[in-house]
């Protein structure tokens, strides 16, 4: 009669048969130099096969399919708890040593009893942990500058493209900024001579044609009326009428008419054009350390 384990709750019913439960020296693991050595008999060969396993780095799957590997008439490898539950292959043979398991290949349960790994002393934790810092920093020492070399080389790349997309859209903005200044110009200009015009207007109406007391209630709703003006252009703009700022306002609006126009992508433009800025600027970053020969600053990519 075979010997049944449950393979998990999330299986359901699910049942594990095995024909054979051998003891658990049949399989065998020793330490050697720090790693694991794991020992089985191969069922097709009939031989004692021995596997060197990195723990923190091979996983169940990948030391069950070098088991199958070695002898090609395994058809079955699995691990299993020692409740029945099924080990998953992507855990880590680091966490499977740490307890008891079966391991079933074909029909045959092996009852496996990893020793117990005996702790690390403090002093020699503590050296292992400086061999190890040791290591990481003459690797960064050795691969830092190969990194700095390509990373400059990506954002010079990438700079050149940019400023190769940019250069039509400068050539159509200055076109348009042109003609958008030139007409904020001759709004100014024709704002003077109405106001030339309206001050001569009223003195050769005072002076010459009425008196004074004619035309004071005149410029009286004259000036009144400007200050209407000034008081509906706040509450449309929610500016004041300030003459450097009016000036501004007029230019984007000339501006953003003749490029709907001339269909100039005014919100791709400014994107390429902040890209640019944040490419130039993490060059900058970069080629200071690598002309200083001093770490990496850290590179924000907001791509």
């Amino acid at each position: 009669v075979g010997l049944w384990r449950h393979t998990g709750a999330w299986r359901g019913q699910e049942r594990t048969p095995y024909s054979t439960l051998v003891p658990s020296d049949e399989v065998t693991i020793n330490y050697r130099h720090g790693l694991p050595v794991i020992t089985l008999t191969l069922p097709t060969r009939g031989e004692r096969c021995r596997f060197t396993v990195k723990p923190v780095v091979t996983t169940v799957g990948a030391f069950l399919q070098d088991v199958q590997r070695e002898d090609k008439g395994i058809e079955r490898a699995e691990v299993f708890a020692t409740d029945g539950t099924k080990v998953s292959d992507a855990t880590l043979m680091e966490i499977l040593l740490m307890n008891d398991f079966k391991l079933v290949i074909n029909n045959t349960a092996y009852s496996v009893s990893p020793p117990v790994k005996d702790k690390l002393s403090s002093e020699h934790a503590t050296e292992m942990e400086d061999i190890k810092s040791m290591v990481h920093r003459l690797f960064v020492a050795l691969h830092l500058e190969d990194h700095q070399i390509r990373k400059e080389r990506e954002l010079l790349q990438k700079l050149d493209h940019l400023k190769g997309e940019l250069l039509p859209l400068e050539q159509m903005k200055a076109r348009i900024t042109a003609s958008a200044d030139a007409k904020t110009s001759r709004l100014l200009w024709v704002g003077l001579a109405l106001m030339s015009t309206q001050g001569g207007a009223l003195a050769w109406l005072t002076w010459w044609v009425y008196s004074w007391d004619i035309m004071e209630p005149v410029t009286y709703f004259i000036t009144y009326g400007s200050a209407m003006a000034f008081y509906a252009y706040f509450v449309l703009t929610k500016q004041d009428y300030i003459y450097p700022q009016a000036k501004d306002r007029q230019f984007l609006h000339y501006f953003h008419r003749k490029s709907k126009k001339q269909r100039f992508n005014v919100e791709r433009y400014n994107k390429l054009k902040d890209d640019l800025a944040e490419t130039e600027e993490s060059l900058r970053r970069l080629r200071q350390p690598l002309h200083l020969r001093l770490p990496i600053q850290e590179i924000n990519d907001k791509d």
